[in-house]
């Protein structure tokens, strides 16, 4: 059974950073794409970013030049390095997977999530 669960959310004021983590377990495909999704109270759930097992990563315009997605596959952790942050950025994260290396936005495709960090940016 694949779990994930992440890690490194917490309160920062704008223009701070924080560092999330997931660690995959039972996870062992060589070919995925995994993803870092957030969502507000009464909001819908928006994707952030993702890097799929050939490494290729690419993110969500609002997060662009700000927001990293990296990888230690020794490790089976996924992290997202979120600096220059902003009041609007304040979301529970989530990170997702799918066992295939062709990448969608839509949540819908992802098989696998975690619980979720709680990231809260104040002005």
């Amino acid at each position: 059974e694949i779990k994930l669960v992440e890690s490194g959310g917490g309160s920062v004021q704008a223009g701070g950073s924080l560092r999330l983590s997931c660690v995959a377990s039972g996870f062992n495909y060589r070919r995925y794409c995994m993803s870092w999704f957030r969502q507000a109270p009464e909001k819908a759930r928006e994707w952030v970013g993702r890097i799929n097992s050939g490494g290729i990563t690419n993110y969500a315009d609002s997060v662009k030049g700000r927001f990293t997605i990296s990888q230690d596959n020794a490790k089976n952790t996924m992290y997202l390095q979120m600096n220059s942050l902003k009041p609007e950025d304040t979301a529970m994260y989530y990170c997702a997977a799918r066992t295939e290396d062709i990448c969608y936005l839509g949540s819908s495709y992802y098989n696998y999530w975690g619980q979720g960090t709680q990231v809260t940016v104040s002005s």
